[in-house]
């Protein structure tokens, strides 16, 4: 199919939340145009409270509201906005309660997935379900924050009328209107793998009301017109909010400009998500003990992937230091320094040990990891971040072998997007360690996957997968890292 047009170019909002940061990102887009620019930056994270870490939501909302009207005003003398779309990071909700609708309320403050809740939910579900029945059922890989696991040990469930995912829930607060994004569904636990739709069956033994969770819509459904008492702060305008693969990673997957049918994916940021773009699930109990995952995709597509400590492991040792300090810590100084450590002082330890997953003084716990296993630890700043990136990158490596063996399919080349992939010492580790080529770039790939998403919704663009990602790479500069122990 070919790139087509209905008119020669539109604007289109992507609100794309991340774990540390959200932004709202202006796209213009035709048939050979595709051009970003931020319309609002703003600060995101875990809020420590008396009873654990939460996210503030309806901040984030505010600020979201704010960047929309912004971009309202930039595109006004230029058209306006066709559409609107919203991703996040996946598993975390809201409960609802309220009766109209339209106009439920919010119960408590919505939990952070890295809060130490989730683990007490995990043993109540096995006993229920074992795993290894729930990867038949969902195929998802375990991990310990997965919303199957947080309902179990949620206090407001009771009280609750719905549940909405984090996309969902801005999109209703928008529109008034309550669907589950397909691809973001999937993330849950309780979408079956085979059919895409809720495991009703599941949700009964859990002991969860199935009217507790909205109807599951694909991305590319229009969701509906902002509300009527939001006109005024968009200039008098409804907008069309429309749903794209809220899940960032599945944007992330639409905006990798994968260029042979061989290509796997890495999409960096906090987590490293590594592996294939495929036509159907891989739910064998070998994917299954290789840890694994079916998520869904856009245009039904499947992202077999394994979860990779990303670059949480560097932001969070350099947040550690500036605090200790009072220094602001400048990364890419210190990731020059790491390119020179001598290989021999490389210190290569388990990313995926669980002491990494909350904040707190990384390099203490690689000390304390390695002195556990008779390693001798990183020292000098410079040989701590040579350590971690390297130590990623094997991960990376092995990840990239098992999506290959256990998918049966070969890989030629690796596509690194979001922001580990400005990380040069990152990506060339990757290339070295995994012996095959690494593409980086764009950095922007989740928002330049809203967009097109949207974008083709709206009429401006036709086409597949492919069509899509060909405009990515015809107008963005990408760089290739070929592996150096193979003399390629």
């Amino acid at each position: 199919m070919s790139t087509t047009t209905s008119r020669a170019t539109s604007w289109h909002a992507a609100v794309d939340l991340g774990a540390s940061s959200g932004r709202v990102v202006l796209g213009r887009i035709g048939p050979d145009t595709l051009q970003i620019r931020e319309a609002a930056r703003f600060p995101n994270g875990a809020v420590p409270l008396p009873d654990g870490l939460h996210w503030n939501l309806v901040g984030l909302y505010a600020h979201a509201l704010d960047g929309l009207a912004a971009a309202v005003r930039e595109t006004g003398e230029d058209g306006g906005l066709a559409s609107v779309g919203i991703d996040s990071w996946a598993v975390d909700y809201g409960l609802l309660s309220g009766g109209d609708p339209e106009r439920m309320r919010l119960l408590g403050t919505p939990f952070h997935y890295r809060d130490s809740r989730t683990a007490q939910g995990v043993q109540r579900v096995h006993d229920i379900a074992p795993f290894e029945e729930l990867y038949r059922r969902n195929g998802l890989q375990f991990l310990p924050f997965n919303t199957l696991y947080q309902l179990a040990a949620e206090d407001l469930l009771a009280q609750a009328e719905k549940l909405l995912l984090v996309p969902d829930l801005l999109g209703y607060w928008l529109t008034g209107v309550q669907r589950t994004e397909a691809t973001n569904a999937s993330t849950t636990g309780l979408l079956s793998v085979h059919t895409g739709q809720w495991d009703t069956e599941l949700m009964s033994r859990l002991g969860l009301d199935e009217a507790l969770f909205a109807a599951v819509a694909e991305p590319g459904t229009a969701l509906g017109e902002t509300r009527e008492d939001l006109s005024d702060r968009f200039g008098g305008h409804r907008l069309p909010v429309t749903l794209v693969g809220s899940h960032d990673t599945a944007s992330a997957v639409v905006g990798t400009p994968l260029s042979t049918p061989d290509a796997a994916y890495i999409s960096c940021g906090t987590w490293g998500l590594v592996g294939l773009e495929l036509d159907s699930p891989v739910v064998t109990e070998a994917s299954r003990k290789a840890n694994f995952t079916n998520e869904g995709g856009v245009d039904g597509r499947t992202r077999f992937l394994t979860n990779v400590m990303g670059t949480w492991l560097l932001s969070e040792t350099l947040r550690a230091w500036q605090q200790k300090t009072g220094v602001e810590q400048n990364l890419q100084l210190l990731l020059d320094a790491a390119a020179q450590v001598p290989d021999a002082e490389v210190v290569v330890f388990d990313v995926q040990d669980e002491r990494f997953l909350p904040p707190g003084d990384m390099a203490a716990r690689i000390t304390a990891l390695c002195a556990e296993r008779d390693q001798q630890a990183p020292q000098t700043p410079a040989q701590i971040v040579r350590s971690i990136v390297e130590s990623i990158a094997v991960k990376f490596a092995e990840a990239l072998a098992e999506a290959s063996r256990l998918s049966g399919r070969s890989i030629d080349v690796v596509h690194m997007v979001g922001g580990g992939s400005l990380n040069a010492l990152l990506c060339q580790a990757t290339a070295d360690r995994s012996g095959y080529p690494v593409i980086a770039g764009p950095v922007e790939a989740t928002a330049l996957g809203n967009l097109l998403v949207q974008a083709r919704t709206a009429g401006t663009l036709s086409g597949g997968l492919a069509e899509l990602r060909s405009l990515i790479a015809r107008t963005h500069n990408l760089i290739t890292y070929r592996p150096r122990s193979t003399g390629s």
